[in-house]
């Protein structure tokens, strides 16, 4: 059974051809860090995969898909679970593994203090910016499979208008010939980020590594108790996120880019939606995509939608 005959899909999507064959990594690369949310230390050991394998995460001899079908709503962050094992944050990650081209990958991830069943992947400074950098260190081939083989990498197009929403949150999707991305974000009680957007026409790898890739994560100063009440961002800092003050404004400057935060929700949302990848194919769906005030769960929820899962 071919590939392309294997493809879960839906009404809403058509399989076409890219003209590229599926890449992987020429040799293995490694970074550790401290864990966002659990505050705890993590490796992740980055391989190379075999043509039509996609990328994987591989904790404790547990292999857990990077696919849409094991992602759980989880507080800011996107995690996937099979069997019981939870891997959490990984959206950074695979946002630069699919917007460089990483189509197969397996990802070994070792937590550095203690022996339980969940994994987090380093947050590193906030961004995906020292994960392109990996990726760069070692650079990219064509991937085989056992046989020797190589595929071709087909990508998902959109067919028709599909959109998510909950109150004023959304997330559409229109068909393109081009990935076009336009996300905007309104956040009044922090008058610094305030209303901002941000349009990528198309969205391809230099535009991610020059304008997205080094965009940082963004917190509310006054939320950041409540939210470590919550057994969250344990490991944040001032070094590994941009941080704003509802009266003071950011307490951490210089910003890499006047709206990084919403450049950020750009990140998040390519990370997200390359769980929609299967086989080791493009999983950034061709179409334009407009969001707003959107999150992580609206973006999983997108994909879900796409490949007709409910």
């Amino acid at each position: 059974m071919s590939i392309l005959s294997s493809l879960r899909s839906s009404k809403l999507i058509t399989w076409k051809p890219t003209g590229k064959l599926q890449q992987t990594l020429t040799r293995s690369v490694e970074r550790k860090g401290i864990s966002l949310h659990s505050g705890k230390v993590s490796k992740v050991k980055l391989c190379p995969g075999f043509s039509g394998q996609g990328r994987y995460f591989d904790f404790r001899s547990n292999l857990v898909p990077a696919s849409v079908e094991f992602a759980q709503v989880s507080p800011l962050c996107t995690t996937l679970c099979k069997d019981g094992v939870k891997i959490r944050t990984v959206e950074h990650l695979l946002s630069a593994l699919e917007a460089v081209g990483v189509d197969n990958c397996r990802i070994e991830i070792e937590n550095l203090d203690d022996q339980c069943d969940e994994a987090e992947i380093p947050i590193l400074d906030g961004s995906a910016r020292e994960w392109v950098a990996a990726l760069e260190e070692v650079g990219l081939e064509i991937a085989t499979d056992v046989d020797g083989k190589s595929y071709e990498k087909i990508a998902p197009h959109v067919n028709q208008p599909v959109h998510i929403w909950r109150n004023d949150s959304f997330v559409a999707a229109f068909p393109s010939e081009v990935v076009r991305v336009t996300y905007g974000i309104n956040f009044p009680q922090a008058p610094a980020i305030g209303n901002q957007w941000f349009s990528t026409t198309p969205l391809d790898d230099l535009v991610y590594s020059k304008q997205i890739a080094m965009s940082r994560t963004f917190c509310i100063y006054e939320e950041v108790e409540q939210m470590r009440n919550a057994g969250l961002i344990k490991g944040g800092s001032l070094e590994n996120a941009i941080v704003c003050s509802a009266s003071k404004g950011w307490l951490n400057p210089p910003l890499h880019f006047s709206d990084e935060p919403c450049r950020h929700k750009i990140l998040d949302l390519i990370g997200d939606l390359s769980l929609f990848a299967q086989f080791g194919n493009q999983g950034l769906p061709v179409a334009c995509i407009i969001a707003y005030k959107g999150g992580h769960a609206l973006h999983v929820d997108l994909a879900r939608q796409l490949m007709g899962i409910t």
